[in-house]
């Protein structure tokens, strides 16, 4: 993979944690750990905080950055979801697969 869809997938990243952020904060909040590029797949990890609306499940909050995604025309799947085990610690790690 070249160093400009490197790039591209960064930005479109960046893009949709922006929107998400936007539209999400202060309840939940986004931020980019790391991105991992290989020849066929494009893996993002996405460190979520804030107070969250427990009554909804707080996964839910991590899986909305897919539907984000996805409105920006590319297809996004949550791969995994980690939570803390000392159930007090408000963040939530997701990986992200992206097609573009």
């Amino acid at each position: 993979m070249s160093n400009e869809e490197k790039a591209f997938f960064l930005d479109l990243l960046n893009a949709a944690i922006d929107f998400y952020n936007m539209t999400r904060s202060p309840e939940a909040s986004a931020r980019l750990i790391h991105i991992e590029v290989g020849k066929n797949d494009r893996v993002a990890v996405v460190e979520f905080s804030g107070e969250f609306c427990t009554s909804c499940g707080v996964r839910d909050w991590v899986e909305d950055l897919v539907y984000v995604i996805k409105s920006m025309g590319y297809d996004a799947e949550l791969l995994k979801y980690i939570e803390p085990n000392n159930g007090v610690e408000l963040r939530r790690i997701g990986i992200f697969k992206v097609r573009l």
